[in-house]
């Protein structure tokens, strides 16, 4: 009997984020959607992104907003110390989000090299000398060479 008195006894919440944690946290919030919003206006950032990045801020301003929901959640999961559970949640978050960017890096790697290897088809069938993984050309400097012939030169140039 005494072993589950002592059970439940272990199981309350002890600590609490302090105000001034919750400060900061309202602040950090802030900042970030002001810089998400930053982002999104100059285009550097993509609408998917922004959408996560944004949800995660509205996630960090509720928890700044109602400090007891962290203690509670605490609670509710079994965990000793709130922030303790704040910091376990954001590095399980963080993990997917490197999960999913090594995804996408894979993803763009392939289609890479899939267009580079439709560019050397298209060269060689045009009938255009190779370019090496360098950039330098070759044919590039020497004597009679028109890089008006070479496109794909030309509309590097152009640029």
């Amino acid at each position: 009997m005494s072993a589950l008195v002592l059970a439940q006894e272990s199981t309350t919440v002890v600590g609490d984020l302090s105000t001034r944690g919750h400060v900061f946290i309202a602040v950090v919030t802030v900042a970030a959607l002001v810089f998400i919003l930053r982002l999104v206006r100059r285009r550097q950032l993509a609408g998917k992104y922004a959408m996560l990045w944004t949800a995660v801020a509205v996630l960090l301003g509720v928890l700044a907003i109602w400090p007891g929901l962290l203690k509670s959640l605490s609670e509710f999961v079994g965990v000793y110390y709130p922030p303790a559970l704040f910091l376990l949640i954001t590095t399980g978050f963080l993990f997917l989000i490197v999960i999913q960017f090594s995804w996408e890096l894979s993803r763009n790697e392939d289609r890479t090299r899939t267009l580079a290897e439709e560019i050397a088809l298209l060269r060689a069938e045009l009938g255009l000398p190779e370019r090496r993984a360098d950039g330098d050309d070759p044919g590039a400097g020497t004597p009679g060479a028109d890089p008006a012939a070479d496109p794909v030169a030309t509309e590097r140039t152009d640029r």
